[in-house]
């Protein structure tokens, strides 16, 4: 099983295996950490990682990068709009009123979903612990940012189905964060709790969070962000200065060629980065646009000043998070910093004046989450044993369930079924008395923030029929499951009835009760989206659901044992009946629309894997063609006729000017069949140099066994003078033909040129070499006969009165020294040795 830590960001994403001595961060196909977040679409292909962030400054209208803040959100959001514009790909509305990517892929124009590019990057991400752990890699645990609403974690999940993969849990960034630093800590308190800040100021946002630490867990205290405040706004910044400045100096305007842009803006990553240990940096892009080359320098104390709005933001979120949990400043012990974008030096001065503490990096900045989801993927699997270790993690949005009154006439009724902090994973139980189908609504209350949208979904429950009342009683289970995303898992509708029943079978419950109090264990595994672990590593989770359920749990027990054994005529019974629930997610993929695209999904890989062995196919030949080419001219040339080889670099120089025109593009099956052809013609030449190199150790090989065998026969060796000389002879024979043998076939191919085809094969020196030892090796290793052994004298056995044994003084010499070798089990042992061999289970004669 693998056990694997993904952590999606919105520039580069981190992957992390849980292995047997820790964790361990592994590298991509360049051998770096760290893999891009990007997807490039080729006229034949795709790449993704690595191979995508090569090709897009070449093709950055077909390069699709910041998946992240596409995913999950409207194409109306005003924060997603202000990132299109800044997006080199075009991005336009979908019928359902969600973003859409146009690319042109396979020499046709493409449209994609967010959803659709997350799996490619994850894909990807599998290949890479693919490679590094040789196994396949289904279950793992992937990092979310803290203000992912139901339908972006949803969007998650889908996308790493179409991936091929099972997430055990998406885990919050922060709360990874919190499990990957307090797991290793051996000194927390006991009773008084460690506050620790933690504060992620990644690519595109930024989070903090407030922990608590006891000994042997974490709890997560409060939750904060701000979802456009990264290390990119602090490069649009500088993007923009640069842009007007290069618009007044050399009369080019960026915006207009987005090749340029992509430049200018990898140029400001590493001027602001520079800046972080700097106070200055010079800049220098050469052939920027219009064949010009552009020069700019800027000093830190500018960068902060026409930085200063987006400085000022970074209170908001630590402000929050404080009033959340209920501290103050003195009232949290340390302030970790993490993200890539929290290397800025005015972020760092800012946290030291709000929390009057140096904020201290004691984890790696860039792989913190990636770690603590592989963690959390080790505690959640049945693979590893981890230090016992609780993460009480809180959700930090309230949920609220609303409906309609039966009369359908007055306003909705709502009530908050997991308020803000809600533990993950948590089950509810809510009662209604309804006499015909009705929907619940799932929605958001009180977020604060006006991008998430508050509807989630709505709940259709029924057909049911009430029965002999009016109104029927449905209890509906709501799950917010481990993921953080609620449904509605069922419905049930319970029906008090009175049952008959013999006074003669009252001493046990009936078999109809019990089958009643167990109908609710099929419910607890409903929910497709809930991993069956959760259930076993989350006893609060079960503890609140029996409470409550413990009202409606206590009516569908039969009446006690004690009434039981009465006579009554009657008892009443709890009738359970499952009603069907029809779930409406907005925004959501289909089960049909989820499948179409792990089919895509499947067919793209399928062509990126063609292409790339097409790819390798033309390298061998177009390697095949130089390599050859360079061995002619030295260590193949005795091994030819001048006549062959002029042709064979005349064939060789045809195929790579095909390689180059014509055959730039051709399929993988023109390219072997290409190299077949060469190797009909290059193949005996190779054969004839592989010869005559291996030809020279195999002759002293047959001709060291021939010495050796022909020597030990003529030997004078006392070691061999039980083999009789009829046996010598024959093998002195053997040998003597083996040499003619060897001597006439070296006579031949010395005869021969050296480009002639061998007479004198390796192979068949082998075969001689092995023939003659297995002749000769058993006449010459004959074991010796072994020698007659010697046979002591024996000594008779002396006659006792009525057979019993005899005394010490009677014993001779040589029976009384065979007793004591023997263990007494031997009839002529002594009467002593006898009784000592009693308590073995031996008995006396």
């Amino acid at each position: 099983m693998s056990v694997v830590g993904f952590d999606l960001g919105n520039e580069s994403c981190i992957v992390a295996v849980a292995r047997q001595r820790g964790i361990d961060v592994v590298l991509n196909e360049e051998s770096k950490r760290e893999t891009p977040a990007i997807v490039c679409f080729g006229d034949k292909q795709r790449f993704i990682g690595t191979a995508g962030a090569a090709s897009s400054t070449m093709n950055p209208k077909n390069s699709v990068s910041q998946i992240k803040r596409l995913l999950g959100r409207k194409y109306s959001d005003p924060e997603l709009q202000r990132d299109i514009a800044a997006f080199p790909f075009r991005v336009s509305e979908g019928p359902d009123g969600f973003p859409l990517v146009h690319a042109r892929y396979l020499g046709e124009e493409r449209v994609f979903t967010p959803t659709q590019l997350m799996a490619m990057v994850l894909s990807n991400l599998k290949g890479i612990a693919e490679s590094n752990l040789n196994t396949a890699v289904v279950d793992c645990c992937i990092g979310i940012p803290v203000y992912f609403t139901d339908l972006q974690r949803r969007a998650v999940l889908d996308a790493a189905t179409i991936a091929g993969l099972c997430p055990l849990r998406l885990f919050h960034e922060t709360t990874a964060t919190a499990l990957a630093y307090g797991i290793y800590k051996t000194d927390l308190p006991e009773n008084d709790q460690l506050n620790v800040a933690f504060v992620d100021v990644g690519h595109a946002s930024m989070q903090v969070c407030i922990a608590g630490y006891k000994k042997g867990q974490l709890k997560i205290l409060s939750h904060a962000y701000d979802r456009s405040l990264g290390g990119r706004d602090f490069d649009e910044v500088l993007f923009k200065h640069f842009a007007a400045k290069f618009k007044d100096e050399y009369k080019i305007d960026v915006y207009q060629n987005a090749r340029a842009c992509i430049r200018l803006r990898v140029a400001c990553e590493k001027l602001k980065k520079v800046l972080s240990a700097n106070p200055e940096s010079p800049m220098h892009i050469e052939c920027l646009m219009d064949e010009k080359d552009v020069r700019g320098f800027i000093k830190r104390e500018e960068f902060e000043k026409i930085s200063a709005p987006i400085l000022e933001r970074v209170k908001g979120p630590l402000e929050k998070a404080l009033a959340e949990a209920g501290l103050t400043t003195e009232n949290v012990h340390f302030v970790e910093v993490v993200g890539s974008g929290s290397r800025v030096p005015a972020i760092i001065k800012i946290l030291t004046d709000f929390f009057g503490k140096e904020p201290r990096r004691t984890m790696n900045a860039s792989e913190c989450v990636a770690r603590g989801c592989a963690l959390e993927c080790a505690i959640l699997s049945p693979t590893f044993k981890v230090r016992e270790f609780q993460v009480n993690d809180g959700f930090p949005f309230s949920i609220a369930m609303s409906w309609k009154p039966d009369s359908q006439n007055g306003d909705n009724q709502q009530t908050v079924v997991f308020p803000k902090g809600n533990p993950l994973p948590s089950v509810k139980a809510l009662t209604f008395y309804r006499s015909n189908t009705f929907q619940v609504d799932v929605t958001y209350v009180d977020t604060g923030d006006l991008q998430i949208s508050p509807k989630i979904s709505t709940y259709t429950v029924g057909p049911f029929n009430p029965g002999k009342g009016d109104k029927a009683k449905l209890k509906v289970k709501v799950r917010l499951n481990i993921h953080g995303v609620v449904t509605v898992e069922s419905a049930t509708m319970l029906e008090e009835e009175e049952v008959e029943v013999p006074v003669a079978a009252t001493t046990e419950p009936p078999k109809d009760s019990a089958k009643m109090e167990t109908d609710d264990a099929p419910n607890e595994a409903a929910s497709g989206t809930d991993v069956n672990m959760q259930e076993a590593k989350a006893p609060a989770d079960a503890a609140a659901d029996g409470a409550e359920n413990g009202a409606p749990n206590s009516e569908e027990k039969s009446v006690p044992m004690e009434t039981d054994a009465k006579v009554e005529p009657s008892k009443k019974k709890v009738k359970k009946t499952n009603v069907p629930v029809a779930e409406l997610v907005y925004g959501a993929l289909g089960t049909t629309e989820l499948q179409k695209a792990v089919e895509k999904e499947y067919e793209m890989a399928l062509q990126d894997r063609v292409m790339e062995e097409t790819k390798d196919k033309k390298n061998a030949v177009e390697s095949y063609v130089y390599d050859m080419r360079n061995k002619l001219y030295d260590k193949y040339n005795d091994f030819v006729t001048a006549e062959d080889k002029e042709a064979f670099i005349a064939k060789l120089q045809e195929v790579e000017d095909w390689l180059y025109e014509d055959g730039e593009d051709e399929t993988k099956g023109v390219y072997v069949a290409k190299l077949e052809e060469l190797k009909k013609v290059g193949g005996p030449i190779e054969a004839r140099y592989k010869e005559w190199m291996d030809r020279g150790p195999s002759i002293d090989q047959l001709a060291y066994c021939i010495n050796s065998f022909r020597d030990a026969a003529l030997s004078k060796d006392p070691k061999f003078d039980h083999i009789e000389m009829e046996e010598k002879q024959k093998v002195i024979n053997q040998c003597s033909e083996a040499e003619v043998w060897l001597r006439e076939k070296i006579q031949q191919q010395d005869a021969l040129p050296k480009h002639a085809n061998p007479v004198l094969l390796s192979s068949d020196l082998k075969k001689k070499a092995e023939t003659v030892d297995r002749f000769c090796k058993p006449i010459m290793m004959k074991p010796k006969p072994a020698p007659k052994p010697q046979t002591p004298p024996q000594t008779p056995p002396t006659e006792t009165p009525a057979g019993g044994a005899q005394t010490p003084e009677q014993q001779p010499q040589g029976a009384e020294a065979a007793g004591e070798a023997s263990e007494g089990g031997a009839s002529e042992s002594t009467g002593e040795q006898m009784e000592t061999d009693k308590p073995e289970g031996t008995e006396a004669a």
